[in-house]
């Protein structure tokens, strides 16, 4: 009997495993639904916040569009067809308006903060090759240079008040120029000073530069310049190649 018991058990056993192991891809399909969702009213109300008159102008696009698409109906003698197609083409240059306020808004918060300059470079798209560190860095004020590479040429962006920023910025294109003597070298300082360029507007600005070269050559120069890598600054006063090392220090005297 006991035999039979055990078979029964062992036969039973498998069933649970089985449901369980169904029932897990639905919970997580259905967990990552609200996720989305989520973010997409995250980001509307952090955008409504900034920009007040983003849900007016969103409106505004879709009716435009759909009234166009209406017009364009009617004048077919078909404005069903012009309504139907005129309500997902508003839903979508609403959204469209709202990512631009979005980035906009994001870019706002960060503004002013170590690194915006860096994360405003982060959001460029294919064919860049940007340099997650600051390739120059005034460890006494602070200032900081960032560096992408495209077919533009070489992009540093600098992150300072202008007449601060400036020895750091100079310093860095004799660099490249002794570097790279060919390749073109742009300078954008971010901020909302005289000859500043605000952060939403850095990467348009570089995506406008008039390519100087070809894919082949953006992998080059990245590499040369990775081959080169980044000095961190020696405080003055210091030679390291005339340092000794203190020996009483060392024997614990």
């Amino acid at each position: 009997m006991a035999k039979s018991t055990d078979s029964a058990t062992s036969s039973a056993s498998p069933t649970p495993k089985r449901r369980l192991f169904s029932r897990k891809p639905k919970e997580g399909a259905a967990a990552k639904r609200p996720g989305r969702m989520k973010q997409f009213f995250d980001i509307f109300t952090m955008t409504r916040r900034h920009d007040p008159n983003m849900v007016w102008l969103m409106l505004l696009v879709f009716l435009a569009v759909v009234a166009v698409a209406l017009v364009i109906g009617f004048i077919f003698n078909n404005w069903v067809t012009g309504l139907i197609l005129g309500i997902p083409l508003g839903l979508l240059a609403a959204l469209l308006i709202m990512s631009r306020r979005a980035e906009r808004a994001a870019f706002a918060q960060i503004e002013g903060q170590p690194g915006a300059a860096g994360a405003a470079l982060s959001s460029l798209r294919r064919g860049w090759i940007v340099q997650e560190q600051p390739v120059a860095v005034n460890a006494r004020t602070q200032d900081v240079i960032f560096r992408a590479v495209g077919r533009p040429g070489v992009v540093l962006v600098s992150e300072g008040p202008t007449h601060r920023v400036r020895p750091l910025i100079d310093a860095e294109r004799k660099k490249l120029n002794r570097i790279l003597p060919n390749v073109t070298v742009h300078v954008l300082q971010s901020g909302r000073g005289e000859g500043q360029i605000e952060l939403s507007k850095i990467t348009r600005t570089m995506n406008k530069y008039k390519p100087v070269l070809t894919k082949v050559e953006v992998g080059a120069v990245d590499k040369r310049l990775s081959s080169m890598g980044t000095k961190l600054p020696i405080p003055k006063g210091i030679d390291p190649y005339k340092a000794r090392p203190d020996r009483k220090a060392a024997r614990g005297r």
